[in-house]
C-alpha cells in the first residue's frame, strides 16, 4: 500500500489557527450564554457600547465563586457558572480586540508579584509539608 499524496492545502492549512484543536460542547454552550445575553441586552451590544472591565470583572468572579461553592449552574439562566463566566471572559476579550474597552482595572502590580508569592506559598510547604 502507497501513501497518499499529500494535499497541498495541508500545508498551508497545518499553518493557521486550528478551530479542531477547540472541543465544540463548551463552545455550544458558550452560545447559549451569548444568545441569553444577546436576546437580554442586544445583539453585541457590547462592541456597539464598549464594555467597562469591572464590570465583566465582577460578574466573572461572582459565577466561578458559585461554581467553586459548589453550584454548577446559574439558577436564574440554567447555563453553567463556568460557561457564564467564560461569556463574560469573551465579551471582555472582544472588546479588547476592538479597542472599544473603557479599561478601569486599578493600577498594575509590580511585574513578577505572583512569583514572589509562589515561591513564598513553596518556602512554607517545603517547611511545614503539604496537606
Amino acid at each position: 500500500m502507497t501513501e497518499k499524496p499529500t494535499n497541498p492545502k495541508d500545508m498551508i492549512g497545518v499553518r493557521k489557527t486550528s478551530m479542531s484543536a477547540v472541543p465544540s460542547g463548551p463552545l455550544q454552550e458558550l452560545s447559549l450564554a451569548m444568545l441569553e445575553g444577546a436576546l437580554k441586552y442586544g445583539r453585541h451590544n457590547y462592541r456597539k457600547a464598549g464594555v467597562r472591565s469591572s464590570i465583566y470583572y465582577d460578574a466573572a468572579m461572582r459565577h466561578l465563586m458559585a461554581w467553586w461553592e459548589g453550584e454548577d449552574v446559574d439558577p436564574d439562566s440554567g447555563i453553567s457558572h463556568l460557561v457564564k463566566a467564560i461569556a463574560c471572559l469573551v465579551v471582555v476579550r472582544d472588546s479588547e480586540l476592538h479597542g472599544n474597552i473603557n479599561d478601569d482595572r486599578p493600577e498594575p502590580m509590580k511585574p513578577g508579584w505572583i512569583t514572589l508569592l509562589n515561591d513564598k506559598a513553596g518556602e512554607i510547604i517545603e517547611r511545614y509539608g503539604s496537606k
